[in-house]
């Protein structure tokens, strides 16, 4: 019984760690919305919204890293810290949206033969 409480304390403890920006998925955003758009907006926009995940990756990267490190130190050493663990979920929830974003702009760059994104 001892070691299924264990297990599932770890098992809870590692689904609220933070996810870096690979794990995270693209929110669907309708192509639609820059359909009124010249190609010179759109690229602005890829430029803007690119910029903005860029940054935004960088730091969930960085927040997976450390509670990682948290959770292997926590679990040998001092497990109460694994209680302080994790999860951005409002930047994980915004670099999804922002993916999402960027593959909309994509598609309307292609759709109207804008050129290299």
């Amino acid at each position: 019984m001892r070691n299924f409480v264990y297990l599932a304390a770890s098992v809870l403890i590692l689904a609220a760690c933070s996810k870096g920006s690979e794990d995270i998925a693209a929110t669907y955003v309708s192509p639609a919305v820059y359909n009124d758009y010249t190609c010179e907006q759109i690229q602005q926009e890829i430029v803007r919204v690119n910029t903005q995940v860029n940054q935004l990756s960088g730091k969930l990267d960085d927040n997976a890293e450390k509670d990682e490190a948290v959770t292997a130190a926590g679990i040998i050493l001092f497990w109460p810290a694994l209680f302080f663990l994790g999860g951005t979920k409002e930047e994980e929830a915004e670099f999804g949206r922002l993916k999402g974003e960027f593959n909309a702009l994509e598609k309307v760059s292609i759709q109207k033969n804008c050129g290299s994104a």
